[in-house]
């Protein structure tokens, strides 16, 4: 019978005066109850908006379905027919804006749970299924991948299905990518993270670390030299974005890439590692997207007794998650909104010892329909910190693009490809963050699981006729 209750069932969650204080994971889980209560919420639409909703194409109210007859692995391997990462999804996915954003249930009350659900069929089989999956015979033909994060971690799961040789290189010392260095303990446990890697080279697949492509080897040695068949560079978007003000080079200013790296791949959260961070007592992170809401929570759990939020919009224009401004707000995180930094200060020794700030309003809308922020004459003003985080976007790496012959990028740096993956050089194919700018996981795992499709055609191609069928792309 159809659950009708207006409101989807409550994610349990560790005591927000708990959990400020240590690295486990905020959100519990449904407990089995919850999740058969949440997927009778489904009214099983029959054009399926939720579906469309999703960059991965996920079947949503088949494996609902399947929750509701209490066929949890089965409705885990519906998942997997689309998208490898269930258990990464159901965590870090804004469903807010995608699937549960088109759910039928959401026009007049709450939307079903999906990313919930998810997460739930996910947890449920690395619970209870312990067999590892069966290595997959090669048909031969070898393919790179660049970085380990979503994109290229999701065009490697696909290709090795389809019996390619997969060669994955991570610049770190660990794969993962922004899903190790980038997301906190307390929102993605990296043994997740690591039981979908172990998965892949159980399957077959190659991990090389401590390999920055454009360095230790280029993209044109693995073509030429190396006999690599095709090429994807999902390398991601690390490269941060400052603000340009005076004071940026002051002992105690951080980008967020760099704390939260810090912090996550670095374990300074771990007394048992020796890993160099800054103790802070009052924090100011910059921005108002979900990198900063993790730098900020990162950085109460560190420690400080005091942790600000300056944003220069409102919240309703804030590009976090609603659950993780929600979380943040719950676990004392202070929000400086309608601010914007102008400055930042030191002391006689160059380390930070306030921030200038100027107050804002909203004005006209911009092009994107967002109400362009104004300066409000004569409100600066003064606050005392002694670390500042800068969180306000991040840019590819330059290197790939210096070191590879005939690969364009955009004026922001970005690859330039078509939308199937195909980049200006034959033969190369890219995705993800280091074409799009930072965007989210989820549109990565998208991205990857179009090249890998788009590299199979143009193997194929190139073995019946000599040449790649798919043509390279180039900007205009």
């Amino acid at each position: 019978m159809a659950n009708m209750s207006p409101k989807k069932n409550e994610m349990p969650v560790q005591d927000p005066h708990v959990r400020n204080g240590n690295f486990d994971e905020v959100a519990l889980g449904y407990s089995k109850e919850q999740a058969l209560d949440e997927a009778q919420r489904c009214l099983k639409c029959k054009h399926r908006p939720c579906v469309a909703g999703c960059p991965v194409n996920v079947q949503i109210p088949e494996f609902i379905s399947l929750i509701q007859e209490e066929k949890f692995e089965d409705a885990y391997q519906k998942i997997l027919e689309t998208n490898s990462f269930p258990a990464v999804c159901g965590r870090v996915c804004p469903q807010e804006t995608q699937c549960e954003g088109r759910c039928v249930r959401g026009i007049k009350a709450e939307p079903v749970g999906i990313g919930r659900l998810e997460r739930f069929v996910a947890d449920w089989h690395n619970n209870n299924i312990s067999e590892k999956p069966e290595k997959v015979e090669t048909n031969g033909k070898k393919v790179a991948c660049i970085g380990s994060g979503p994109a290229s971690l999701s065009c490697a799961g696909d290709l090795i299905r389809l019996g390619y040789d997969v060669t994955i290189f991570e610049a770190f010392h660990k794969g993962g990518g922004v899903l190790v260095y980038g997301i906190p303990e307390f929102r993605l446990p990296k043994a997740i993270v690591q039981k979908e890697i172990d998965a892949l080279l159980d399957m077959g697949a190659k991990l090389e670390t401590n390999m920055v492509i454009g360095r230790v080897l280029s993209i044109d040695e693995l073509l030429d030299e190396y006999n690599f068949d095709a090429v994807f560079i999902g390398s991601g978007a690390g490269l941060p974005t400052f603000m340009g003000i005076e004071g940026e080079q002051l002992l105690g200013v951080y980008s967020a890439n760099e704390y939260l790296t810090r912090a996550n791949l670095m374990k300074a959260y771990d007394p048992a590692y020796d890993t160099p961070i800054r103790q802070s007592n009052k924090v100011v992170v910059v921005g108002g997207g979900n990198v900063a809401m993790d730098a900020a929570r990162t950085a109460k759990r560190l420690g400080a007794e005091e942790v600000h939020i300056v944003y220069r919009r409102s919240f309703e224009e804030m590009p976090a998650r609603h659950e993780e401004v929600e979380h943040a707000q719950e676990e004392d995180i202070i929000f400086d909104n309608l601010r914007n930094p102008i400055a930042i200060n030191g002391d006689e020794k160059g380390e930070v010892k306030s921030i200038t700030l100027m107050k804002m309003e909203l004005g006209e809308a911009d092009k994107d329909g967002r109400r362009r922020p104004v300066p409000v004459t004569g409100s600066q003003y003064d606050v005392e910190c002694d670390t500042v985080i800068i969180a306000i976007g991040t840019s590819p790496n330059p290197l790939i693009k210096s070191t590879t012959k005939g690969l364009e990028t955009n004026q922001w740096g970005c690859i330039v490809a078509d939308d199937q993956g195909q980049t200006s050089r034959e033969g190369v194919f890219s995705g993800g963050d280091a074409v799009t700018g930072a965007a989210t996981v989820i549109s990565a795992l998208g991205a990857g699981k179009i090249a890998a499709a788009s590299i199979d055609q143009y193997i194929q191609s190139k073995d019946e006729h000599g040449e790649g069928k798919v043509s390279p792309v180039h900007h205009k």
